[in-house]
């Protein structure tokens, strides 16, 4: 009897230690199989926010040229939560701008930085919007925006290629200070292009330049309603 029952002791052992090697060998197996996906599943979401960037960017634009317009462009807001607070209709406020889109997913703070309407940010961004749109700069959607883009076409016109391009120790400002567009905090290279530029910290979003013409082919569908926002190709 004792034997007997060394004998069904010694198979359940093999048996569960065979089990506990499956077991192992499947959690191996799984372990492989997440890590090859890992990079994926990062660049997929990654990519998820900079489109949220870049809704949320384009909305702060409209936002900014409702501003211009309602002030018949003498002035442009200060401050995002300027064009938080709506332009008054009467007795009421008109929202311009959505609360969530005040929010920079980019940045760690949530905070856009505020782009004052000076040549050396804007100058690159709409020279790169002139080569991404085979070599035309599209006219302003109001006449308003127009003095303040004349000094920038000015700095295209006669300014080198280096003179054009964004330092990248630039200064961050996010409050008390006239602007012409946001763009994000973060430094980081990105996942998808927005007009062929590929660094979150050179995305400006601005009313400036959004015309109907020179719209370059599409490779993909685009995430923004105005038909003139720049190509997105896939990763």
């Amino acid at each position: 009897m004792t034997k007997t029952v060394r004998m069904a002791a010694g198979r359940r052992a093999n048996e569960c230690g065979m089990t506990l090697m499956a077991v192992m060998a499947i959690m191996a197996v799984v372990s492989v199989s997440l890590l090859a996906v890992a990079p994926s599943v990062y660049l997929e979401i990654q990519r998820e926010k900079e489109l949220e960037a870049i809704r949320r960017g384009e909305e702060v634009a409209e936002a900014i040229k409702q501003f211009v317009i309602h002030h018949n462009g003498t002035r442009l807001p200060s401050s995002i939560d300027e064009l938080l607070e709506g332009l008054p209709q009467g007795t009421k406020r008109r929202m311009i701008l959505r609360p969530s889109a005040a929010v920079d997913p980019l940045s760690d703070d949530g905070r856009w930085r505020l782009i004052a309407p000076d040549p050396q940010t804007i100058a690159a961004f709409a020279k790169r919007v002139q080569d991404h749109n085979n070599g035309l700069l599209p006219t302003n959607p109001t006449q308003l925006l127009d003095r303040f883009s004349v000094v920038i076409v000015n700095a295209i016109n006669t300014q080198s290629e280096d003179d054009l391009t964004e330092p990248d120790d630039f200064s961050v400002v996010t409050d008390n200070t006239p602007f012409i567009g946001v763009a994000s905090q973060s430094r980081g290279r990105s996942v998808i292009a927005y007009y062929g530029i590929e660094n979150h910290s050179k995305w400006v979003f601005t009313p400036l330049f959004r015309g109907g013409t020179g719209i370059g082919p599409r490779s993909a569908p685009v995430p923004v309603q105005r038909p003139q926002a720049p190509s997105i190709p896939s990763p």
